[in-house]
């Protein structure tokens, strides 16, 4: 055989894997080859978390060519709608924790129960939001600072976004449940699909109405994969399969799901409010400075986001196999993805430490931001394979329904430890903003050393939910 041999029949080993994973059949991933089931779950979810950032850059893109008004009120509404992300990734991470333990479990009904109390918590929620959100527009901009102007412009563009808040909260919350389910690919599909419909009508619906036509496009876009979502789920080819006597509330249940997602949003909102910390603490620097940390970080958060993917297979392994009164079998599947995740971050921290520079200035052309964003990433990553074991780390306590856990980490290294160390760095000791880079590298670390630690103890195993 060959060398063109060899090669041709690994790249067809490869696609056929690759096919696989994307076919949306259903797998058992309670058994088998642990690496194997990594890769069935984590190409879907790599290729749905590339999507999660595409609405806001689409919606920039457009929105950029009516103004700085219409761009001051999109940032501005995004702002206040993370109180909605928090929530919904709150509500993710119940849903994802209890159906793969029921799926573990091979309890269908209970799953299918489980994912109709998370919704009937989502459609509560976002009543009381999106009422208040729309009656309320110009105040909200108000209260964040807008301009006169801006508050004119785009009133209608933050009341169409609030109005149909119930979109953003389904479309995470029910790809949260599909994950859960081990479906990975309808989760896909459904962001590639509403990104899909975002991008064609967007410039449509802005040309006809202007800016509040932004907002039309990214409401009807993430509708109609929530219509996807739903269809799939009424559908009932796969493990979940709901029907109306499931929409009975169960407020037993509703209570479990409901403790386990207020801390999974309070974990969230934690660590999103430690960061806009950090950047008021690089705020005392130059603009120079402010603006290379923001090109830094974006930079960053891109990268990440095939990491995230991986360490989602992570939460998903778990909950399954926990079900499935496997412990040893979900503590193997953390590590082994922990493990390639710590591959690919070492891949990506060479990346930046000898391309950064060319990286930065694809984004940004003004030579002071490029010498600071290009410092913060080559520190930064110094730090990436830290990084790459804590996720899937504290993923996998979320998948396993203890969201308490990283609560506690992330309150000690972020806000007990991180935030005084860089202000004291930075400001008190002069250091100046690479202090801040410095305390992100050594508060990751310590958050991925905490939590191994306390993953290794196994207290996680025995979570009920």
């Amino acid at each position: 055989m060959n060398f063109l041999q060899i090669l041709r029949d690994g790249f067809n080993t490869i696609y056929a894997f690759f096919r696989k994973s994307l076919s949306g059949d259903q797998q058992d991933f309670t058994k088998g080859s642990i690496p194997r089931a990594v890769f069935l779950l984590a190409i879907p979810m790599i290729l749905e978390m590339c999507m999660e950032s595409v609405f806001a850059v689409v919606d920039i893109f457009f929105v950029g060519r009516i103004g700085k008004e219409a761009v001051a009120t999109v940032g501005l509404t995004e702002s206040v709608l993370a109180l909605v992300y928090s929530v919904a990734v709150g509500l993710s991470m119940a849903a994802t924790a209890i159906v793969s333990r029921r799926v573990g479990e091979k309890d269908r009904e209970g799953a299918a129960r489980s994912a109709v109390q998370s919704i009937l918590i989502a459609l509560c929620f976002t009543v009381l939001v999106s009422v208040s959100g729309y009656l309320l527009a110009p105040r909200i901009l108000q209260s964040m600072g807008a301009p006169d102007q801006v508050v004119q412009i785009g009133s209608s563009y933050t009341r169409i976004m609030f109005g149909g808040a119930i979109v953003i909260m389904l479309l995470y919350l029910i790809n949260g449940i599909f994950r859960g389910a081990g479906n990975a690919t309808i989760a896909m599909w459904s962001l590639w699909i509403a990104n899909g419909c975002n991008i064609i009508l967007c410039p449509v619906l802005i040309h006809r109405y202007g800016l509040p036509g932004a907002a039309m496009a990214t409401t009807i876009g993430r509708g109609i994969g929530v219509m996807y979502q739903l269809f799939h789920l009424v559908k009932g080819n796969g493990v979940i399969r709901i029907v109306m006597v499931h929409f009975i509330p169960d407020w037993k249940l509703i209570k479990n799901i409901f403790a386990i997602a207020s801390t999974g949003t309070f974990q969230f909102l934690i660590g999103s409010a430690s960061w806009i910390v950090m950047a008021r603490i690089v705020a005392n620097f130059s603009s120079e400075v402010i603006a290379g940390y923001q090109v830094a970080i974006r930079v960053i958060i891109f990268f990440l986001l095939p990491a995230w993917g991986m360490s989602n297979a992570a939460a998903t392994l778990v909950g399954q196999n926990l079900g499935a009164g496997q412990p040893m079998r979900a503590q193997q599947s953390v590590w082994k993805v922990a493990k390639y995740n710590v591959v690919f971050m070492a891949l990506v921290s060479l990346l930046f430490l000898v391309a950064s520079g060319p990286i930065v200035r694809f984004m940004n052309h003004d030579p002071g931001v490029d010498r600071v964003a290009v410092q913060a990433l080559q520190i930064i990553s110094t730090g990436y394979i830290f990084f790459g074991v804590g996720m899937v780390v504290t993923n996998a306590f979320n998948g396993a329904g203890d969201t308490r856990t990283p609560v506690y980490i992330n309150l000690v290294c972020f806000w007990i430890f991180q935030i005084p160390f860089a202000y004291f760095l930075a400001i008190t000791l002069a250091v100046g903003p690479k202090a801040v880079f410095f305390a992100i590298v050594i508060t990751e670390s310590l958050v991925t050393i905490l939590s191994v630690y306390i993953f290794r103890k196994g207290r996680w195993k025995t979570i009920k939910v």
